[in-house]
Parts: C-alpha cells; structure tokens; sequence
C-alpha cells in the first residue's frame, strides 16, 4: 500500500536537512587507519581529482541535498545518499559500486480542486555495479550494470517499475582537469501493472578544473531523457556550476560543494532551477585486498 506525508508547501531560508546532513557527515566515525590507506595521509588536491573522479579507487560517503524550485512557483526537494564503493577484483580489474538511496524525495502536487498538496517519503533506489581497469593511465574507463528498484512509498516519487540496463563511464583525468561523462539507461521489465513502462537515460557530465589547495570548480548537472515521453517532455538539461573544496574535520577528508543550475530545456511543469549542497567524507577502504 501506497503511504502519503502532506505538509505545508512553504520553504525557509536554512533547511533543517542541512543540519541533518552535516550532522550525518561529521558523525562518520574515523577509526585509526592503516598508514597505507589512510585517506588523510593523501594531499587534498589528489583528494579532490578522486572524489570527482566517478571510478575513484577511494571510499567515499556522499550526500546530496537538492532544492527544485518548479515552474508553477513551488520547490520539491530530496536527500540523497551516494556512497562509491570501489573493490579490488584483480590488479588489474575494479568493481565499483554506486547506489543512489533516497532518503526522502518532497513533491508538491495539484489536487482535485486546484490546490497544492506535498508528499514526502522514500524514492526509488538504484544500485550500479561497474566494472573498470585499474591501470588505464589517465583515461577513466568503465561499463557495468543498472538496477532500478521501486523502493517509493507514493506514486508521486517512483515510477512503480523494476528496470535494468547498462553504465557506462569514460572520461580524461589529469592533474589540472577532468572530462568526460557517466551515463545510465534503463527499461522497465516488471513492476505494477496500472503504471506506464518506462525507458529513460542519465547522463552525467563531468568537467572540472582543479584549482589547488582542494579547490575546484566544475560543470553541475544530469542531463535526463524520457524516451516514453511526448515529444516536448523528452528532455531535461541543466547549465549549472558547482564550487567545491576539500576540509578535514579532525582525522576525517570531507568534500563541500555547492552549485546552481538553470534547466532551460525541461518537461512541462518540470523544475526551472536547482541549489544543490554535496557533503562528501572519503574514509579508508573496508576491503583492501584484491578478492583473486
């Protein structure tokens, strides 16, 4: 069964999931690492290509907090939690996993009489298992598999439907810049009968200029298509910037980052702008050995 949250549609100038997130960041314990793989023994300009680098060979813990703010004057909002997990199958051989959890997705809502409601509750989650060469030089290469659960408790923030399909990432890494995209598509091929089968794409650019002492400064953005879609709904593309900077809070590397993003290609009563705060730990890896 389906559960609904209505609240007030209203939005104040300091979030309360802000202070949730630093909370959850600075709370991540920092055990006594080993020499070899401790993240605080690594510069944060090295810090700062890993954690932009989307097959990165470092844990990290990543919460991504989004304000929409939508054509009809209201904002939707989600928290989401991105951890990489990269493991060591081989020398040779990483696997990377990438879920993207949604701790809540926030979504305003006409009702049946002209009014606007808010349902709040979980998202549909996805899991990525990429695998990628861990000496390509400075090339970022990968390709694995997608999986879309319909982990949402409303019709409002999930699609209803289990999907799969294929990831793909290749990009350029050197020490002053990075290029190139990760890119995710899905089909539907189960899920609740009464909801239409879906087939859509994320592609995340990736751009970066790295600016020392931890700084850099970048492309933000998903750019989404929905091949379902009428015609003019099909796409959605941001132009967006995002500044970010590695901080140690006590023994623990943490990314900040803030960005805005203008959407001037977007579905109809789609979202017009976005102000994204990303909170990042980068903690020791759990399993340092290779697995064969």
């Amino acid at each position: 069964m389906k559960t609904m949250t209505v609240i007030p549609d209203k939005i104040t100038t300091i979030r309360w999931e802000l202070v949730v997130v630093a909370a959850l960041a600075l709370g991540v314990a920092t055990p006594a690492y080993p020499q070899a793989s401790a993240p605080q023994q690594i510069s944060s300009n090295e810090l700062a290509k890993q954690v932009a680098n989307p097959v990165t060979s470092l844990w990290s813990l990543q919460f991504q907090f989004n304000n929409f703010a939508l054509e009809s004057g209201k904002w939707a909002e989600n928290l989401l939690f991105q951890p990489v997990l990269p493991v060591s199958l081989t020398k040779d051989v990483n696997l990377i996993t990438r879920p993207v959890i949604p701790l809540y997705d926030s979504i305003p809502h006409p009702t049946a009489t002209g009014e606007f409601e808010r349902t709040t509750t979980f998202g549909d989650m996805i899991l990525a298992e990429i695998l990628s060469p861990a000496n390509s030089g400075p090339w970022l290469l990968g390709a694995g598999t997608d999986l879309y659960f319909p982990t949402a408790h409303s019709d409002f923030t999930g699609d209803g439907k289990w999907q799969l399909g294929p990831a793909v990432v290749v990009g350029y890494l050197t020490d002053k810049f990075l290029l190139g995209a990760f890119a995710q598509q899905w089909w539907s091929y189960a899920g609740e009968s009464d909801r239409r089968a879906t087939s859509h794409i994320n592609i995340q650019p990736f751009a970066r200029l790295f600016l020392g002492e931890g700084w850099s400064v970048g492309y933000s953005g998903n750019v989404l298509a929905d091949w379902k879609a009428r015609d003019d709904d099909v796409w959605t593309v941001p132009i967006g910037v995002g500044i970010s900077k590695i901080v140690k809070f006590g023994r623990l590397p943490v990314n900040l980052q803030i960005a805005g993003q203008y959407i001037p290609v977007r579905p109809q009563g789609g979202p017009e702008w976005n102000i994204q705060v990303q909170i990042t730990p980068v903690i020791p890896k759990l399993i340092k050995k290779t697995l064969f």
